[in-house]
């Protein structure tokens, strides 16, 4: 392995206008890690650097802490737990993957246009990550911050032991749908077979939609706000309508 990452791209070309390229079929992924790693940090909030990733065929692990701001883009399938505790890295990945990816999520982005596995987000404690197909049983279980956006279905006891961020569901979702004692919120677009005892569904009001709106477009997800529904504990249903309603804004 060299000391400083080598592109591929041709050695004549500016940093700016060149990706940085790795393939695991020739360094292992700790090896790959640790060359993201020296690469010069971009701005979380502006330009990444560009890495390009080949070889991906299953790995399990993938890209752990990685903890770098860079742009990092891969196609393929990968194992459990894939970019988990990612910190300002912004990953895409084309492909499925398997359980537990994003857990424990800090910041950054993750976005996979395929299908996840078992607990997806689970403990994510910030950061945005999207799943474009559908995704297994648990997913958010434990969040903490954060949004989690699957355009298709989810499974079984999704937000269980939540107690904070967001959870987004393009499709249906399996039975126990949402956890009373939390706080995070969960919108559905689909049906839920069956939702967690003390909770309810109920229609987004005025300020929620707005706010959806722009989760669904920092998730780069198509969709319309106002087709989503609420999941929130009967009890915080009850103070909302107990109150004097919602204000509704005069733009002219």
């Amino acid at each position: 392995m060299k000391d400083t990452p080598k592109p591929l791209n041709g050695d004549n070309a500016r940093p700016s206008e060149r990706s940085i390229q790795f393939s695991l079929d020739e360094l292992s992924m700790d090896e790959v890690t640790k060359s993201i790693r020296q690469i010069p940090a971009g701005d979380p909030e502006g330009t990444l650097p560009e890495v390009e990733i080949s070889g991906v065929r299953g790995q399990h692990h993938a890209f752990m802490h990685l903890n770098h701001a860079v742009h990092v883009s891969l196609e393929g399938s990968l194992g459990d737990y894939a970019f988990a505790f990612n910190e300002e890295s912004n990953i895409s990945m084309t492909g499925n993957v398997g359980h537990g990816v994003g857990e424990g999520m800090l910041s950054g982005s993750v976005k996979v246009r395929g299908n996840a596995g078992v607990g997806v987000g689970c403990s994510m404690m910030g950061g945005t990550l999207a799943i474009y197909g559908s995704a297994g049983d648990r997913c958010g279980a434990a969040l903490r911050g954060g949004g989690i956006f699957v355009r298709g279905d989810v499974g079984t006891e999704t937000g269980i032991g939540a107690l904070g961020g967001t959870i987004v569901i393009g499709g249906n979702a399996g039975a126990n749908l949402g956890d009373a004692a939390s706080n995070v919120i969960i919108f559905i677009r689909g049906e839920a077979e069956s939702l967690a005892d003390g909770v309810t569904e109920a229609p987004l009001r005025q300020r929620e939609q707005l706010r959806l709106g722009l989760l669904l477009i920092n998730a780069s997800i198509r969709g319309d706000a106002k087709d989503f529904r609420r999941v929130v504990p009967k009890a915080m249903l009850d103070f909302e309508n107990s109150k004097q309603g919602e204000l509704s804004p005069n733009w002219r």
